[in-house]
């Protein structure tokens, strides 16, 4: 059940030895998709590294992930993509779909999580609420612009800005405008013009 306001989240549980241990969102992105290829049961997968784990408030601690305390098991959601109706992947923390720069043109991120390396780019987002935040920045916010906010991204102080926004969507078509490079967890994946997106509640337990 997706996170809901007022209610514990998760449960405390001793790590066990099936559990498996990843350090970036990448590698949790290949360890979801090579288990679904070969049909098995995702595995609770502990995190020592990457957004998602920053989002999660984790330390990177491995420590936490071999004692004998119980520490958080908590459900996560993945998001499912496919490009310009083509057949879909998933991926654990964040899309990035922009042209050849970050200084002009328009930029949309869809976040899974809090963070895109010191960037926190979408401040409310939380990772089993069942629903993905789509961060747009306008092709009309220019370089002087962008440059004045890349420090206000490190606090999360970006936002809200009339060539700013962010929306939530438990499914979504986004039309890229023209052919956009795409990045999912931080690994460049295709070019698209159009993007759909399904949220996957609790598609994943981690520990952090």
């Amino acid at each position: 059940m997706t996170v809901r306001k007022g209610q514990e989240w998760g449960s405390l549980v001793v790590p066990g030895p099936g559990m498996r241990i990843v350090h970036t969102d990448a590698e949790l992105r290949d360890l979801v998709l090579s288990t679904r290829v070969a049909g098995d049961l995702l595995p609770v997968v502990g995190l020592l590294g990457g957004d998602l784990m920053r989002t999660l408030g984790g330390t990177g601690d491995a420590t936490r992930l071999s004692g004998d305390e119980p520490i958080p098991h908590l459900p996560i959601d993945l998001v499912s993509v496919a490009p310009d109706g083509g057949e879909p992947t998933l991926f654990v923390s964040h899309l990035i779909a922009r042209g050849r720069t970050w200084w002009r043109g328009p930029i949309t991120a869809a976040m899974n999580g809090q963070f895109i390396g010191r960037w926190d780019v979408s401040p409310r987002c939380h990772p089993n609420d069942g629903r993905v935040d789509v961060v747009t920045v306008s092709a009309e916010l220019g370089v002087q612009q962008r440059w004045m906010a890349r420090p206000r991204l490190l606090l999360g102080t970006h936002v809200p800005h009339p060539l700013i926004t962010i929306r939530q969507h438990s499914s979504v078509r986004i039309d890229l405008g023209a052919p956009r490079t795409v990045w999912l967890d931080g690994r460049r994946w295709t070019t698209a013009t159009t993007l759909q997106l399904t949220v996957e509640p609790d598609a994943l337990v981690v520990c952090v």
